[in-house]
């Protein structure tokens, strides 16, 4: 009569006689978690290149030339023709072009009102919009001297030109991500995303390995649950050293802000696993084909990250999207995330938001439906060179 234990033993020897199961569960998570913060490592985009047309070439003109260049985000490139600036921006090797017009100087000097040309590529979002706020700044702090200039012989008292020059006046603060680093902003949500692919594929290859084929028709081993317990009961602890690696080193060694108790993000972690591999086991039973199931897998929870509503509004998605988002596991622990790293929300919040994942519940009897479908092998179809080093036990189909 073999026990629990002998399942736990049975997965670990399968687990080190699979070495893409074993790269999977040890040093595969750690260097694409590590290729992945490299990868946003410069927390805010840098020397971007920006295309400017001086059509004045005037002391103002240069001035302003100069206000652009101390800016730290744009890398100016100087053109004779905006068609060559064009042309460039076309094939993505400039992002923005600032057009400085004919006679620029000469219309502010007889109070007219010059026109610069500001254009930039927004198919690049965040960077389209990171350039167009830093130019308008940097122009606006080179052109605010002439302003004042121009104040000052008009009459206007020196105590009033700051009213003048700016009469509204704004204040932004950013309340989780004061610097807006992209590590902060981005990264933690990357890396779940891959971390749930990675939970998914070694899950679904350990399923694989119980597929008996006898007589050309795929069958299931009568023993399959016990079997199904012990491979959790091996990679649930794996896979939540490998978030606890994650956690540690954005919040511990990169020392990114959080306000609540980390700990308890583990625990919703542990619930995100389950309910993913009932996914998984589910499409496993529906599949009954190794290709298949990780093919089916991959391409249901690939999108994980733009599902999760941290780059773009939940509420504005397609309703199709809304519904595809609810059956991703990561989507209902990133809210979990979110409360505890920027809100500081204690365990029993935590544990409230965790009843999200209710729905899953639905999937057990499913499962029970497709087991009870699935052929079976006859007797303990347990692999005996894997518990007692001798050859399999022969099988046969119900």
């Amino acid at each position: 009569m073999l026990t629990m234990m002998d399942f736990v033993k049975r997965e670990w020897r399968a687990l080190w006689q699979s070495p893409w199961q074993l790269a999977l569960v040890t040093y595969i998570p750690i260097v694409s978690v590590l290729c992945l913060w490299w990868l946003f490592s410069a927390g805010l985009p840098r020397q971007l290149p920006v295309a400017v047309v001086d059509l004045d070439n005037s002391q103002i003109s240069r001035m302003l030339t100069r206000k652009m260049s101390a800016n730290a985000v744009m890398k100016l490139e100087s053109y004779g023709q905006l068609d060559l600036a064009i042309k460039d921006m076309r094939e993505a090797k400039v992002y923005a072009i600032v057009v400085i017009p004919y006679q620029f100087k000469y219309q502010l000097l007889t109070s007219k009102s010059p026109t610069i040309d500001i254009r930039y590529n927004s198919q690049y979002l965040l960077v389209g919009k990171l350039l167009s706020s830093q130019i308008q700044m940097s122009l606006g702090a080179g052109l605010s001297k002439s302003a004042e200039q121009k104040l000052l012989m008009s009459g206007v008292n020196h105590a009033s030109i700051a009213v003048n020059l700016s009469p509204v006046t704004s204040q932004t603060t950013a309340l989780f991500n004061r610097n807006n680093n992209y590590v902060g902003f981005l990264v933690p949500p990357v890396l779940i995303a891959l971390w749930q692919l990675l939970a998914m594929m070694v899950f679904s290859n350990a399923l694989n390995k119980e597929l008996i084929t006898v007589n050309n028709q795929v069958t299931l081993p009568q023993d399959l649950w016990i079997k199904v317990l012990a491979k959790c009961a091996v990679f649930l602890p794996i896979m939540l050293l490998h978030s606890s690696f994650i956690l540690l080193l954005l919040y511990q060694y990169l020392q990114l802000p959080y306000a609540g108790a980390l700990g308890v993000l583990i625990i919703a972690q542990a619930f995100m696993l389950i309910a993913l591999w009932l996914l998984v086991t589910m499409i496993f039973l529906m599949m009954k084909d190794s290709a298949r199931c990780v093919s089916f897998c991959t391409a249901l929870f690939a999108p994980a990250f733009a599902f999760m509503g941290i780059t773009f509004p939940v509420n504005e998605m397609p309703e199709l999207a809304q519904y595809w988002r609810l059956l991703m596991p990561s989507s209902h622990y990133i809210d979990s995330h979110v409360s505890v790293v920027s809100y500081g929300a204690d365990s029993a919040l935590v544990l409230q938001q965790l009843s999200s994942y209710w729905m899953f519940i639905f999937i057990i009897p499913v499962i029970v439906g497709l087991w009870h479908r699935a052929p079976k092998a006859f007797g303990d179809s347990v692999d005996a060179s894997l518990l007692n080093n001798s050859a399999p036990v022969t099988s046969g189909v119900i």
